[in-house]
C-alpha cells in the first residue's frame, strides 16, 4: 500500500507531459501585419537662441571683470526687448588660461586668459528673433551659437499623427484582406516603430550682423505604427 501513492503520481506526471508538446503544436491565429505612417507639417511658434560674450585678456581678473561687464549689457538688452528673467538663463560659464606653442613641441606659453558667458534664451514669438539677435549683437554679443526652432504643442499634434496612422494601417490591412478573400478581425498588436520625429526642433546658424534674415520654415511630425489583425475566412 505506501508504494501505491507515488506510482500513481508519477503516471499522472508522465501524462501530463506527454500532453504539452501537443499543446505546443498548435498553429497561431492567421494574421495580416502593417504598418502606419501619418505626418503633420506646423509652422513652428517657439524659438530659442543661444548668445553671450567671450573676453580675452592678461589676466584672469581682467578678463572675468570684463567679461562681467560686457554680459551685464547684454542682459540689460534682453530685458530692454521684453524678454521675461525666466526665459533666459546661463548655459555657459568658464575662465581658461590660453597658451601659445600649444600645437607644436617645446613648453606651452602662457598669453592670457579667456572668459566666456553664454545665456540660452526662449522666445515665445519666433517673430522677435532677428531684433534679438540685433539687439543683443549691438549690446556687445560675440558668441552666437544658433537658433533652434520649436512647436509648443507638439504632443497634442503627435497624438492626431498617431490617430491618423492607425488609420492609414487600417486601410491598407482593408486591401490586403480584399485581396486575400477574407475579412478584417480585430487587432491584437500595436506598437510605434521607433521614436516619434524627427526631433521637434531645428537648428539653424544665427549670423552676427545687423538686419539677420530670418526663415522658420515648417517642422515636419511623424508617427509609424505596426499593427497586427485577425482575419477570418470568408468575406
Amino acid at each position: 500500500m505506501p508504494n501505491r501513492i507515488p506510482l500513481t503520481i508519477a503516471v499522472a506526471t508522465v501524462a501530463a507531459l506527454a500532453a504539452m508538446p501537443a499543446q505546443a503544436e498548435a498553429a497561431p491565429p492567421p494574421t495580416v501585419a502593417v504598418t502606419g505612417e501619418a505626418t503633420i507639417s506646423v509652422p513652428p511658434d517657439l524659438a530659442r537662441i543661444e548668445a553671450g560674450v567671450t573676453t580675452d585678456a592678461k589676466t584672469a581678473r581682467e578678463a572675468s571683470d570684463a567679461n562681467n561687464a560686457a554680459m551685464g549689457k547684454v542682459l540689460l538688452a534682453l530685458k530692454s526687448a521684453g524678454i521675461a528673467e525666466k526665459d533666459y538663463q546661463t548655459s555657459r560659464l568658464s575662465l581658461q588660461p590660453q597658451y601659445a606653442n600649444q600645437n607644436r613641441p617645446g613648453p606651452n606659453v602662457l598669453t592670457g586668459y579667456r572668459a566666456t558667458n553664454r545665456v540660452t534664451v526662449k522666445l515665445r514669438d519666433i517673430l522677435k528673433v532677428a531684433s534679438v539677435i540685433d539687439a543683443v549683437t549691438a549690446a556687445g554679443a560675440n558668441d552666437i551659437g544658433g537658433i533652434h526652432f520649436m512647436v509648443s504643442n507638439a504632443s497634442k499634434l503627435l497624438d492626431d499623427a498617431r490617430t491618423q496612422a492607425i488609420a492609414d494601417a487600417r486601410r491598407k490591412a482593408e486591401i490586403y484582406a480584399k485581396a486575400a478573400g477574407v475579412t478584417l478581425g480585430a487587432p491584437l498588436s500595436i506598437s510605434e516603430e521607433g521614436s516619434p520625429g524627427p526631433v521637434m526642433y531645428r537648428r539653424a546658424a544665427a549670423p552676427m550682423a545687423a538686419d539677420v534674415a530670418i526663415a522658420p520654415g515648417e517642422e515636419t511630425l511623424s508617427v509609424t505604427v505596426g499593427v497586427s489583425w485577425a482575419i477570418k475566412e470568408g468575406p
